[in-house]
């Protein structure tokens, strides 16, 4: 019987076809580090929120699949798990529409001024309507940061709003882009310099930690609003609590911060104009119920000797251990997955 551990329990969709394959020990820990002796005899390690690193990778001799139930693994050490042959397990495109609706979220609230306006009216302040921060979003220009999978649905979203479209991605071609309604720019200054909500969609590795630093956060509008549904640590998050603080900005939305849980003294608590929602965009009930039965469904098919397509390390099965050919399930065999990491 195959034993299978997870950081947190996955919801009844995901958690209960992957009973079926034997015990399962819920860590209710991030922190694989916290329990290696669970990992002794581990054959599938899905990580909800937490980490798994080339240690606790090597710890686990007897593991053949990590799920991660959603679309980002920057938190788990692809290249160990590739070098064992260990395919990392992906849910393309579960929680995109989740994610764009949260991000139009954001933007409405900052253009609104939702979250001051909602503290002080409860205080009796009702003068704060006269504050002069509101304005709407019909006719601005929305620039978006990574033209991919979830980009695209924010674009769409924005031009349902009246918003103009620019887009800056160099993985994307300037056809993709205007197919995708919008238009190119050929540098992120140029988007900066030209946009009234910028908001990011990449993935974070070498190329996008700290894209955006003083440096870029100066090329935008002091009336522009910035947008981080993405990763934290691609915007320096120093940087940005001095640009709000000194009016370079009007405002911004984090879902996402290099610390999270984030400590009530951490400084960005406290910036001006800032909007913070706990990584939460993409728990919508239906996206959550779509990460765990496709991370579930792709780590059984694994665990069955098939080749999932949707993994973040298709070289896995490069690796001696996949010799021998295996079959391909139909279901959810999303074969663009990788697209979907923006």
């Amino acid at each position: 019987m195959s034993r299978i551990v997870m950081t947190q329990a996955l919801c009844a969709a995901g958690y209960e076809p992957l009973a079926q394959m034997g015990p399962i020990y819920v860590a209710n820990s991030g922190n694989p580090s916290e329990y290696l002796e669970e990992l002794q005899n581990a054959e599938c390690v899905v990580v909800r929120i937490g980490h798994m690193n080339r240690a606790e990778i090597e710890a686990a001799p007897h593991l053949r699949v990590i799920g991660r139930s959603g679309i980002g693994y920057d938190s788990i050490d692809v290249a160990a798990a590739s070098e064992r042959g260990i395919p990392v397990v992906i849910a393309p495109h579960c929680n995109a529409d989740s994610v764009a609706e949260h991000t139009l979220a954001l933007m409405f609230a900052l253009a609104s001024n939702l979250v001051e306006c909602h503290n002080e009216a409860v205080t009796g302040n009702f003068e704060i309507r006269n504050s002069g921060k509101m304005f709407e979003l019909k006719g601005r220009t929305a620039g978006i940061v990574g033209f991919g999978d979830i980009g695209k649905r924010v674009g769409r979203l924005c031009r349902a709003v009246g918003m103009d479209l620019l887009a800056y991605d160099p993985y994307c071609t300037e056809a993709d882009i205007k197919a995708g309604g919008a238009r190119p720019c050929g540098t992120l200054s140029e988007l900066l310099a030209e946009s009234d909500a910028v908001t990011i969609h990449t993935p974070l590795n070498d190329g996008t930690r700290g894209l955006l630093r003083w440096k870029e956060l100066r090329q935008m509008k002091s009336t522009a609003v910035l947008i981080n549904c993405a990763r934290g640590g691609i915007v320096d998050e120093a940087d940005l609590i001095q640009a709000l603080r000194e009016g370079i900005i009007a405002g911004a939305g984090l879902d996402v911060t290099v610390e999270e849980p984030l400590r009530p003294d951490n400084p960005l608590c406290a910036a001006p104009n800032l909007i913070l929602s706990p990584h939460s965009a993409a728990q919508t009930r239906e996206a959550t119920v779509r990460a765990a039965s496709m991370c579930a469904e792709g780590c059984i098919a694994v665990l069955h000797g098939q080749r999932w397509p949707a993994v973040a390390n298709p070289e896995a099965y490069l690796h001696p251990r996949w010799k021998q050919d295996a079959a391909v399930p139909a279901a959810n065999a999303d074969q663009d997955g990788m697209e979907a990491r923006k």
